[in-house]
């Protein structure tokens, strides 16, 4: 089940709020055959992460959180974690380095009991009723305070925003439902790689910028370019990446002549994320920075809002 966008609700009535996370999706199963850790695209992610082995041997459950690095003061930090988002089998010393943590928020099934038709407040209750191992948090919500104070608590807290919910909700899977609202304080936006610029000055021998699209309309649309927020060692292991999925084609609608002009093109098989100021009224992207791949997306996952 996915959130809608929004500004939150202004009073608590019907409503629950819980802190955004700032990770990567995944739903737990566990029960006799061990853990099972699933990304949004429903890729088998399970070896990524081991330290959700934590929940083998207890109960028959279907979890839905959030994986999370957490950085200095205990805060998220998706740039910590994205040392751990393209590596299939990490090794003790990347544990050890960048260990993440699952951020629980939803129980969809227990023992033999399915959950979904069953009221958020219950489906929650029972989830604060588990035993969770060291690693598997499973944060409280709040029901006593206004949109805008929870708002102002995750800028306190430097959360990603928040996620509203009504107390009555159900579960529905791959539903975008206005049961949920989602209000970020910082703006990101899922893209698809569709080409790169040459880099001049230091970044000679890389790239200059990335082009970015992602599907609008039923097409794959030019949303803008982003050339900052890249570590070092990532220019390099992007250029090798993208050099090896060059085509001669340009797979986006709407890309502007200058752009097109000196661009390399690469088939859109590639996911990423980038925080941005604002969209500009021909739907681009103004001062986006680059926040990583983002592997457990399919590029036909990625769509943008419609032109202002």
């Amino acid at each position: 089940m996915l959130a809608a966008a929004g500004d939150p609700p202004q009073h608590p009535d019907g409503w629950a709020f819980e802190f955004k996370w700032d990770g990567v999706r995944a739903m737990v199963a566990t029960g006799a055959g061990g853990v099972r850790t699933r990304g949004r695209s429903a890729p088998d992610i399970t070896a990524s992460y081991p330290e959700l082995r934590a929940l083998a041997g207890r109960r028959r459950m279907l979890l839905d959180g959030e994986i999370v690095a957490l950085g200095p003061g205990g805060r998220p930090s998706f740039a910590l974690l994205q040392r751990r988002m393209h590596v299939e089998r990490p090794t003790a010393g990347l544990l050890a380095e960048a260990p993440v943590h699952y951020v629980v928020f939803d129980l969809l099934h227990l023992d033999d009991a399915a959950l979904l038709t069953e009221p958020y407040l219950r489906r929650r209750a029972l989830l604060a009723e588990l035993e969770l191992p060291t690693g598997v948090l499973a944060p409280p919500h709040f029901t006593d305070v206004t949109g805008p104070d929870m708002l102002a608590a995750a800028r306190a807290e430097d959360m990603e925003g928040t996620v509203a919910k009504r107390l009555d909700s159900t579960y529905r899977p791959g539903v975008r439902s206005h049961a949920w609202i989602k209000t970020a304080l910082r703006h990101t936006q899922e893209v698809v790689i569709a080409g790169w610029t040459p880099g001049t000055g230091r970044r000679a021998a890389t790239f200059g910028a990335l082009v970015l699209g992602a599907h609008r309309d039923g097409l794959l649309r030019h949303i803008g370019q982003v050339g900052t927020g890249f570590a070092d060692r990532e220019l390099g292991q992007l250029l090798t990446t993208l050099r090896g999925l060059e085509v001669a084609q340009c797979p986006l609608d709407g890309v502007p002549r200058e752009v097109a002009r000196t661009a390399r093109w690469v088939t859109p098989r590639l996911a990423g994320e980038v925080e941005y100021r604002q969209w500009t009224a021909e739907g681009r992207l103004r001062a986006p920075s680059w926040r990583g791949l983002r592997p457990e997306l399919q590029p036909g996952q990625v769509h943008a809002p419609p032109a202002p």
